[in-house]
């Protein structure tokens, strides 16, 4: 019986609390170019792709070369630290997706994180037969709020957006999830619960320790 949803996992500060290992590799980085980081620039972009987050939250450069080396650069130094120090799992995480029923939901990843990152974090915590499809940040043009990076994943999972739920933990990803035609579930791991209310979310839960598959089957009906 083909299952009848798809779970969509956006990665950092939802299937993982790698927040740590992403400011210490942005601290390293400002450090070996001798660039100075704006004093909330990691709130700021926090979820944000690379190409965002250079040009214009640190204001470092307009140059798409320098942005492509200098983000490449970055992902380089958080898997060498991630390598090292292990990147720690969101709390219940993998209980959240061993409860999940196969014959009701996929499962796939919409991330504006590289591929290589979320591998490496799959491997260390023995994921990868969760997940049925993934959208990292090499797959997509452009970054959430657009839609493209859930989008691509219901297509990987061959389940119709309608039918999708997607498990976020910023605004701007809810509304993708919304601008997606998906049911939207909004974790309180990296923001305060207010910063989602103007948005309406299906859901709205401290982490994926809170919630159990009933509940998100209940958002379709």
């Amino acid at each position: 019986m083909k299952p009848l949803h798809g779970a969509i996992f956006d990665w950092d500060g939802v299937v993982v609390d790698s927040s740590e290992i992403h400011l210490k590799s942005w601290e390293k980085l400002a450090k070996e170019l001798s660039l100075p980081l704006p004093q909330d620039h990691f709130e700021l972009g926090f979820g944000k792709r690379n190409q965002t987050i250079i040009p214009e939250i640190l204001g470092w450069t307009k140059n798409i070369e320098l942005i492509e080396k200098w983000g490449l650069r970055k992902e380089e130094i958080y898997r060498e630290i991630a390598s090292i120090e292990g990147i720690p799992l969101a709390k219940g995480s993998k209980e959240f997706l061993q409860l999940l029923d196969p014959q009701k939901f996929l499962c796939g990843i919409g991330t504006s994180t590289e591929r290589k990152n979320v591998e490496l974090a799959l491997k260390q915590h023995d994921l990868s037969d969760f997940f049925s499809a993934s959208a990292c940040s090499e797959d997509v043009k452009l970054g959430k709020p657009n839609p493209e990076v859930f989008l691509k994943a219901a297509e990987g999972l061959s389940v119709s957006p309608a039918q999708c739920v997607v498990f976020e933990d910023s605004p701007h990803g809810i509304e993708a999830a919304q601008n997606a035609n998906m049911k939207s579930v909004a974790l309180t791991t990296s923001h305060p619960a207010n910063v989602f209310m103007h948005l309406k979310p299906d859901l709205v839960t401290a982490s994926l320790a809170e919630v159990n598959p009933k509940q998100i089957l209940e958002l379709f009906h």
